[in-house]
Formats: C-alpha cells, sequence, structure tokens
C-alpha cells in the first residue's frame, strides 16, 4: 500500500449530497449520495413555508437561535495519534489506512461507504469516505460542495469562510461554520478531499468540532490526510 509520497495505486472521486439533518447517520452534516445522484442534481430540502399576518406567504424561517458551548477546546498536543486501518464499500470496497486520535471510537455508517470516529465526548468527529469511483480532482468536488451548501435552507446557518486548492498536492480544503441542530450549537466543519499521485480525489476527509477546537481539528485533519491510503 503507497502512501503519498510513493504516489497511491489507485485513485476517486466522491461527493457529499449534504443537507442538515440533525446528526444523519450519527454525523451532523452527513446524507451521503453517489457520484451519479448528485450529478443529477440531487434537491436540497426544501424550506418550509409560512404565512405572514398579511397572508403573504413566505419561505424565510425564523432566525435559529444558538446555545453556546463553552467546553474547554481540543487541545492539539495532547492528542495521541494511532493507525487505523479499514473497509469501506460503495462503487468499489477500499481498503483505507489512516491516522486518527487513538481513543476515539471507530464506526461504520449505513450505507458503508463512510467509517466515522467519534470523540468520547461527541462533541467532536472525524468522517472518511472512499469506495467511490475515480472520475475527477479534488477542486472539482469542492466547488460541487460549496454549490450544495449554498442551496441548503437558511436555518441550517452554513457558513464558508474558506476554501483553498493546494498547488503541490492537489487537495482541496473546504472551512465552514454551521448549526448543528441535535444539539442547537454553532458547529466548526473541515472537508478535505485527498488528491492520489495522478491528481485525482481518492479520499473524503472531514472534521467536526467546537469554533474553539479550530487549531486541533486542522491538525487532526492534517494526520488524517497527509497518512491515508486507499487500495481498492
Amino acid at each position: 500500500m503507497a502512501g503519498r509520497g510513493l504516489g497511491r495505486a489507485l485513485l476517486g472521486s466522491g461527493l457529499l449530497a449534504v443537507t442538515l439533518l440533525g446528526g444523519a447517520g450519527g454525523y451532523a452534516l452527513g446524507l451521503v449520495t453517489t457520484d451519479q445522484q448528485a450529478s443529477a442534481g440531487t434537491p436540497a430540502a426544501p424550506l418550509a413555508v409560512t404565512v405572514s399576518p398579511g397572508g403573504v406567504p413566505s419561505t424565510t424561517p425564523p432566525p435559529r437561535k444558538l446555545v453556546p458551548d463553552d467546553s474547554e477546546p481540543l487541545r492539539a498536543d495532547e492528542i495521541r495519534y494511532r493507525t487505523r486501518v479499514f473497509t469501506v464499500t460503495s462503487v468499489v470496497a477500499s481498503r483505507v489506512s489512516v491516522r486518527v486520535p487513538g481513543n476515539w471510537e471507530m464506526i461504520l455508517l449505513d450505507p458503508p461507504k463512510d467509517m466515522k470516529f467519534n470523540e468520547p465526548e461527541r462533541r467532536r468527529a472525524v468522517r472518511v469516505q472512499g469506495g467511490f469511483t475515480i472520475a475527477r480532482a479534488p477542486a472539482v468536488s469542492l466547488e460541487a460542495r460549496i454549490k450544495q451548501f449554498k442551496a441548503l435552507p437558511a436555518d441550517g446557518m452554513v457558513s464558508v469562510k474558506s476554501h483553498t486548492v493546494n498547488p503541490v498536492t492537489k487537495d482541496a480544503t473546504l472551512i465552514y461554520n454551521y448549526a448543528d441542530i441535535e444539539s442547537n450549537t454553532l458547529k466548526y466543519g473541515m472537508i478535505r478531499w485527498v488528491a492520489g499521485a495522478k491528481g485525482l480525489c481518492i479520499l473524503e476527509i472531514a472534521v467536526t468540532g467546537l469554533p474553539q477546537d479550530k487549531a486541533a481539528l486542522a491538525d487532526i485533519l492534517d494526520h488524517a490526510s497527509e497518512s491515508a491510503t486507499r487500495t481498492d
């Protein structure tokens, strides 16, 4: 199994059609569809229609009131990593190796194209997706996700903070905030589409937590993406 420095034997691309469903599949932003469904334009959930006192229909939901989560921030220097090896399946079965926080619980989601790692306190998580068809560059998946975010209902409060493509590795990274509808708190998320030797996406890796965790979450994402390999 080859690492990034030696090149990866098998490449792929993936796309999560993301909709705010309150922990779908156990992950706060996570309704997973196939590439075919996504390219066909899977519609986002419609906004609820309300009627104003004047009798005029409105699709603008009232502002969500979030509850602050003042938990102590996750500290990067306190995280101990270990290599986890697992298989996820969609179009193909992918054997994946990745370094993640060692004491986070590993859970295979349904459908089994994603492996999730839950922090013991359940405020933070890592998700790794493989098994998808080799099709496109990370930058293409990044742009598709931004379009999907823009189509989500306003009460999800999804706000893109930055999006970048590494000119050397070709990895693409999206950073955003969103309202977690299970905890009714503001969450911080990062998604990275990891490029293989030919510049095509082989894995999608996402981390989520609290806004005060951003430095530690970046460290987790770097460890995961820099160590990740996939063999089909």
